[in-house]
């Protein structure tokens, strides 16, 4: 698309076209995730600009467009070709945009006499946005429309219902057509995730039907990835497993999302104005906010996302080592380059220097370049350290742990919520909501009853009031009690500890901070998935639908084969803890591939605020 939608051209040394670069919040939240700004000049694009914001003219340069089909922006390409903005319009539509749409686009550009000037039309299918090369998410603006409250509300309309349905499934079908893959449909019955299989599977199969305009022929197949066997493509209602998105983490990624600013791979933190305080009088100094790119370039962040905590911290540390002894090197060798030359010593050595001085010139961007990483992630891995230290989410981790997988448990639930110094009072709310799914039982029947409503109300969280809690969880509970959730054989088993993190040059200080390992295991969304790739026959799936978009209708043709090749989508909200149980998952199952999307991705905070939105109706 950003080389006029033609194949770029590679390794060669011609400069690239010139051209500017106009999207809406939607094409700004697709592209910034997958292309940095020098990325996107390397590509030629010398100016990125949003299509509402005040543009001149630039009347000798091509523009291409990336923008959802709204009436909004029609009238404002409508308007720029009026206004003559640009050289040439390459428009590009995230979704399919409607006939009549483009008919108002036709009726401008006569008008404009700019008929000549609308170069491309084109019909992208990116209605998703790409976090990672496994992990996709269908919108980050307007979320709330399709959010877990959306979904789950008590006086929700037919109408309102069918228009979360068609957002859904409208990203659902661009993410097939980007894939080149038709897939094979599993999903649970009666929930959310049911009615988006149907609508999804009808969507599909029309374009099927359509021979002349399907988006699954030809070239468009040939482009899939998928393109040697069809994907299983397993929906998975949020309503399954309600303990993992407010569970307490130990792993890199989840924890930057889970106790940061973190949204579309950047992290946003305040910067302390220094140690220095402020003279007397004066007015103390702003926080500055910085915000942070977590890339695919980043090696280090690529190694260690799915890490525990601990062991980024010893990584960070290594990594800040391995940096200042080549640093000192460099700093070395210059020392004896410029020694005078009545030192014999020094002048023996001087030509064998000299190269290794060029070699370390010559990585000197390199070297550069890793410290900028190495800052990011001391900064940010300090700002995550002081979460853990200050709230005692070590604790609370591995006591969540070992209610999800039964484990003896080493002190009561109590102890923790009436705990002054440990966590805040969502940490507590969080593990009491957790203790109660676990549990599947109400605080009264679960054998302690110093956990009475008024033991729990004394937790003060926050704008959370306890008369929601037992009604969401009972209207939940209805949907889960079918089939409990099991969280396996999970748990953690501390370590020793720290070894070069213990140090006292170490830029993290982890005293009083728990070595915990974990232990691998499959999470409700994972043991699905397994389930249904291996073909094995289990309650938990043996009642799930199956769909076929190639086949006629009314026929039931199973797949018996095991398939390699899988998409799980959570309808209501997803989390980087079940994506990275998924990673650990297809890791140990050579020659698999899994990919994880959902419907938005939020942590636990996000997660209670809608759960306690829908006790408020």
């Amino acid at each position: 698309m950003l080389n006029f939608n033609a194949p770029p051209l590679k390794n060669t040394t011609a400069e690239p076209v010139w051209k500017v670069l106009i999207y809406d919040r939607f094409g700004q939240d697709i592209i910034s995730p997958l292309l940095s700004v020098k990325e996107l000049r390397d590509m030629g694009i010398t100016l990125h600009l949003l299509l509402h914001s005040d543009r001149d003219p630039i009347p000798d340069v091509p523009a291409v467009y990336f923008v959802m089909p709204t009436e909004e922006n029609i009238d404002r390409i409508c308007q720029d070709l009026r206004n003559q903005l640009y050289e040439s319009y390459y428009l590009n539509f995230i979704s399919a945009i409607s006939r009549s749409k483009l008919e108002d686009i036709a009726s401008a550009a006569l008008a404009a006499n700019a008929v000549s000037q609308v170069t491309k039309v084109f019909d992208q299918y990116l209605n998703f946005i790409t976090l990672e090369d496994d992990m996709f998410i269908l919108c980050h603006q307007n979320k709330e429309l399709i959010s877990y409250h959306a979904i789950n509300r008590a006086d929700i309309q037919d109408t309102d219902m069918e228009a979360i349905m068609d957002t859904i499934v409208d990203s659902l079908f661009c993410f097939f057509v980007t894939l080149g893959a038709v897939p094979i449909i599993r999903c649970p019955r009666g929930n959310a995730a049911e009615m988006v299989a149907v609508v999804n599977t009808v969507e599909l199969e029309s374009n099927l039907r359509d021979a002349r305009n399907s988006l699954f022929t030809g070239d468009n197949m040939a482009a899939g990835q998928f393109s040697f066997q069809r994907p299983l493509f397993v929906l998975a209602d949020r309503n399954v497993d309600m303990a993992t998105p407010l569970h307490h983490t130990w792993t890199y990624q989840a924890l930057i999302h889970d106790v940061l600013d973190f949204h579309l791979n950047r992290v946003m933190m305040e910067e302390g104005a220094g140690a220095e305080p402020s003279p007397a009088g004066a007015r103390p100094k702003k926080k500055s906010r910085k915000s942070y790119d977590l890339t695919a370039a980043d090696k280090f962040w690529q190694k260690h996302k799915g890490s525990p905590f601990p062991e980024v911290a010893e990584s960070v540390q290594e990594e800040l080592d391995t940096y200042r002894a080549q640093e000192d090197e460099v700093k070395r060798l210059k020392s004896i380059m410029g020694l005078e030359g009545e030192d014999e010593g020094a002048i023996s050595m001087l030509s064998d220097n000299t190269a290794k001085l060029t070699s370390a010139v010559s990585s000197l961007p390199e070297l550069l370049e890793k410290k900028r990483l190495i800052d990011l992630h001391t900064n940010v891995a300090t700002a995550v350290l002081d979460h853990i230290k200050s709230r005692k989410l070590d604790v609370y981790f591995e006591y969540e742990e070992k209610l999800m997988s039964k484990s003896t448990l080493d002190k009561s639930l109590l102890d923790i919520i009436s705990d002054p110094d440990a966590g805040t009072p969502e940490d507590k709310m969080r593990l009491f909501l957790i203790y109660y799914i676990t549990a599947q039982q109400a605080p009264s029947e679960c054998g302690d009853k110093r956990l009475s409503n008024n033991s729990i109300t004394n937790i003060n969280c926050c704008h959370i009031e306890l008369f929601w809690f037992h009604l969401i969880f009972s209207r939940a509970f209805t949907k889960m009690a079918a089939t409990p959730a099991n969280y396996g054989n999970s748990g953690v088993k501390p370590m020793g500890l720290f070894s070069r993190v213990m140090n006292t040059g170490s830029q993290f200080v982890m005293e009083g901070v728990k070595n915990l390992v974990l232990k691998q295991h499959n999470l409700p969304v994972t043991r699905i998935l397994d389930n249904l790739m291996e073909m094995k026959s289990h309650p938990e799936t043996d009642d799930y639908r199956y769909f076929d978009p190639k086949m006629l209708r009314g026929s039931e043709r199973y797949n018996i084969t095991p398939l390699i090749s899988a998409i799980v989508f959570v309808v209501g909200g997803g989390n980087y803890i079940e994506y990275q149980n998924l990673v650990d998952y297809t890791k140990s199952k050579q020659g698999k591939k899994v990919v994880y999307g959902c419907s938005e991705l939020f942590n636990a905070a996000q997660f209670i605020k809608q759960l306690s939105q829908l006790g408020q109706k």
